[in-house]
């Protein structure tokens, strides 16, 4: 920190500015007469609002809703069975921790390894890249996440990686969805809360178009309680006064034509394409396969992947009363749905919503969901420390 800075600058947990924040945030919902409704786009948001027990300030007229924010949870079934499908066909499989548990139509990835598959848990696309080096056998990395997870992608691909190593790629790319949600009929979504570490790769221009094309406010927030409480008090501000405008609330990450080294080499080795995610619906231009040029490291090019022997069968029952599409589209919560904590628990997940430290149904279980301050002591738009 620069001589004489000062160092309050940098305590974005302070509780007495929580509060000021809390109470501002109280007063411009309630000005507004009616229940807002708005959604951010990011599992760690979720997990933020969660773990720092912030809902527990929202005044009631507001409606803070998760969108298709978690990647693991919109990695479509087909995605999935590509993978358990390979992984049964005798290739390693490296992947993230939170894919594992993942289900596909039948089996997840993990039920592909309790059958003697070969499934790596790595932390990284560098140790997928590791891993194949250590080996002459073939090792796919099951890549998953958005843009900024897709960028290591690029990088890694970009670097050098040896003969044996390919990639099945499962990223996704969030400006496209935001479309998709601000579409859907019946939709009470009146401004987005956009993802800090995303808009660091792409900017917050990227956003510009679609404030433009629905006429809905568009906030970049970071992930730190007064990011995040700050960044709602300015949202519901621009409802309030019917402003649909982009305004960067993260500005010591965040700029407006964000990291141009990083799109370039994410586009340099993806291109956008249309694809389901989900439980949501097709998103055009919402997936992120690997171009032409790289298709001698495209999994779905070097391997015949025969999907035929899982879809012989039908899902189990209780994978068709799960309602994590709706879920993730901001129609319902998760204690709308029958399965809740109870068939649908962390050890036992019957939706993907379930399996991620990301997802909404896993968060509210460990969190709570929204607090029920009817019986409490603690006054509307204040935050404990």
């Amino acid at each position: 920190m620069p001589e004489g800075a000062d160092s309050r600058q940098l305590k974005f947990r302070d509780p007495a500015r929580a509060r000021d924040l809390g109470r501002a945030l109280t007063a411009a919902a309630e000005a507004m007469g009616r229940t807002v409704s708005l959604m951010h786009v990011c599992g760690s948001h979720e997990q933020a609002i969660a773990r720092y027990g912030l809902r527990a300030s929202f005044p009631r007229s507001l409606d803070v809703i998760m969108g298709p924010g978690c990647p693991v949870c919109i990695t479509d079934t087909p995605e999935v069975d590509e993978g358990v499908a390979l992984a049964r066909q005798g290739v390693t499989i490296a992947t993230y921790g939170d894919m594992v548990k993942v289900p596909g139509t039948v089996l997840s990835l993990g039920d592909a390894q309790a059958e003697g598959a070969k499934v790596e848990v790595v932390y990284s696309v560098t140790q997928a890249v590791e891993l194949a080096r250590a080996t002459r056998e073939p090792v796919v990395f099951f890549a998953t996440g958005f843009e900024t997870t897709a960028v290591a992608t690029a990088a890694a691909l970009l670097g050098g990686v040896p003969d044996n190593f390919s990639v099945l790629s499962a990223h996704k790319y969030i400006p496209p969805v935001m479309e998709i949600v601000a579409e859907m009929p019946g939709s009470k979504v009146e401004g987005f809360l956009a993802a800090g570490h995303a808009a660091t790769i792409t900017g917050w221009g990227v956003f510009e178009a679609f404030v433009e094309r629905h006429k809905l406010p568009v906030v970049v927030a970071g992930f730190e309680p007064l990011d995040i409480l700050a960044a709602l008090v300015k949202l519901v501000e621009l409802v309030r006064d019917r402003k649909p405008e982009v305004v960067n609330m993260f500005p010591r990450c965040v700029t407006r034509e964000g990291n141009r080294n990083a799109q370039e080499q994410l586009f340099k080795v993806f291109r956008p394409a249309g694809g389901r995610w989900r439980g949501i619906a097709h998103v055009p231009n919402g997936n992120l396969r690997l171009r032409d040029e790289w298709a001698h490291v495209d999994a779905r090019r070097r391997f015949d992947i025969d999907l035929r022997p899982l879809w012989k069968f039908a899902p189990p029952a209780l994978v068709q009363d799960c309602i994590c599409g709706d879920i993730m589209a901001g129609i319902a919560n998760p204690k709308q749905c029958k399965l809740f904590g109870k068939e649908c628990v962390p050890d036992t997940p019957v939706g993907a919503c379930m399996v991620s430290s990301e997802g909404t149904c896993k968060i509210w279980h460990l969190y709570g969901g929204v607090p029920d301050l009817s019986s409490s002591d603690a006054p509307q738009g204040e935050v404990r420390p």
